[in-house]
């Protein structure tokens, strides 16, 4: 079994991050454009509204929103199948709520969709991308509230109507699992935690109103056309346990329910065992509305989209030393390496963790993020030798090419998280870099935002040219 003809082959974005134009043609306000930048390890300040003489990194971002065009023929350049990138809900409603749509942020994404189809790029759209309109905050306390579920569902059947002959593959909330692991769920849900409220109460109640939201989505939008495919979207942290200590494992699988909690009830259709028991473990209670149950079992999702960018481990023992990670943390393992960030750098895992969720859904998979933030370096002849990154990602598309075929699992397609340079949803900064392309800025968002190709833009090209064997040629992973 080798990787698919059709193998989506591609870049990841998020509005957020990417667009700018925080305010152009009738976009609303959203729970990112009142963030500040922050470095790392530190939190971003949240204020209220705008304040003048403050720097907001998502007002420009990398302003994508007036270079789309080539930014995309770059990415044609080298050969991209797909590119996934988010539909900001405040371009179209920018209230969240608002009686009509906003035209001209509908016909910016209609730009958007036909230059990528016409260099014969697939669109892979998350409708909600760690964004939400500020209004829906202010006025009905974000996704604490069910009046959230008909208002996204509406704006979902809004751009699914529009795009219905534009765009086959929705993904519905991105890594929608890291609101149970967040301290203070602001990207995932507009949530921040009040001194008297019982967060693990409004943490599954939010989790539950997304969920339907997401089934009553993948409802409508198979009515607009029955050939729209739809996938959740899972932060995956893929996880060991720290030695063969019976309660080792125990830990190791306490760490995935959160994970698994998601994928059961996007794939299932329903809360199985596993879901009700970490539930209950976390003293939480849900309220279900009448009809609740008929939807989660009717609106299941197509495929499986996850995130993957490193490994942890868990134990008993109260000596294991904390690794840092993409929003969850766990355990150092002392056999893998790290990135600058701190990240633990598991090839192998990407393989354990695609095995572990087709053994368990069989549905599908889609790695819709993978990649490596570094800070690159401009030599004197205007070149970027990030050799480390082409290492990581070729290790990472070995991993990926044995799960599929020696361990014969279906994969839809792989993604490479930021495939130019964007803004940190963490920090706001844009020294810590993904991308094979460079723009020209800098962490107080100074910069002429010019665009140039790093050493490993070449280098990826090859890899899709050959559909991945490429790679072969560089060693094998460990």
């Amino acid at each position: 079994m080798k990787l698919r003809d059709d193998f989506l082959w591609g870049g990841a974005t998020a509005a957020n991050q990417y667009e700018g134009a925080y305010l152009e043609d009738g976009k609303g306000l959203t729970i990112n454009d009142v963030e500040l930048g922050a470095e790392h390890g530190k939190k971003r300040l949240i204020h209220q509204t705008v304040q003048a003489n403050n720097y907001y990194p998502s007002h420009e971002a990398v302003d994508f929103y007036h270079r789309y065009e080539e930014d995309i023929a770059l990415f044609a350049e080298m050969g991209f199948k797909s590119l996934r990138i988010s539909i900001s809900w405040a371009r179209i409603f920018p209230n969240g709520d608002d009686l009509e749509p906003n035209e001209r942020g509908l016909a910016f994404y209609d730009r958007v969709f036909d230059e990528l189809l016409s260099y014969g790029i697939e669109p892979i759209v998350t409708l909600h991308h760690f964004e939400l309109p500020l209004n829906l905050v202010e006025k009905y306390g974000a996704w604490r509230n069910r009046k959230l579920v008909d208002l996204a569902v509406r704006y979902a059947q809004t751009v699914m109507e529009r795009y219905k002959d534009k765009v086959k593959y929705w993904i519905t909330f991105n890594e929608i699992n890291a609101l149970f692991i967040s301290s203070q769920p602001w990207h995932m849900a507009g949530i921040i935690y009040q001194e008297d409220e019982n967060r693990m109460n409004t943490m599954f109640q939010a989790a539950h109103h997304q969920l339907v939201a997401s089934a009553k989505t993948v409802i409508e939008g198979k009515k607009i056309n029955p050939s729209f495919k739809f996938g959740c979207m899972l932060l995956y942290p893929c996880t060991y346990a720290a030695t063969c200590h019976p309660n080792d494992q125990i830990k190791a699988r306490e760490k995935m329910l959160a994970t698994y909690y998601f994928g059961d009830v996007h794939i299932r259709g329903k809360y199985t065992n596993n879901c009700l028991a970490y539930t209950e473990s976390l003293n939480g209670t849900i309220d279900f509305e009448p009809g609740d149950a008929a939807l989660l079992a009717q609106g299941t999702v197509d495929y499986l989209s996850f995130s993957y960018y490193f490994s942890a481990i868990e134990g008993i023992s109260e000596e294991i030393e904390m690794a840092e990670g993409n929003l969850s943390s766990g355990g150092k393992n002392p056999f893998l390496e790290t990135t600058e960030w701190g990240w633990q750098i598991d090839p192998v895992g990407l393989r354990n963790s695609l095995n572990s969720l087709y053994d368990r859904y069989q549905i599908p998979l889609f790695i819709v993020e993978n990649g490596m933030g570094a800070l690159d370096t401009i030599e004197k002849d205007g070149t970027i030798n990030d050799d480390y990154r082409i290492d990581y990602l070729a290790q990472h598309i070995k991993a990926l090419k044995d799960a599929v075929e020696q361990d014969h699992v279906d994969l839809l397609g792989y993604t490479v998280w930021g495939p130019i340079d964007i803004i940190s949803a963490g920090t706001g900064e844009m020294r810590k870099r993904y991308g094979f392309i460079y723009v020209d800025k800098d962490d107080d968002g100074h910069g002429s935002l010019n665009r140039s190709k790093k050493k490993s833009f070449e280098w990826f090209k090859k890899v899709i040219a050959t559909n991945g064997e490429s790679v072969e040629l560089e060693g094998s992973y460990h």
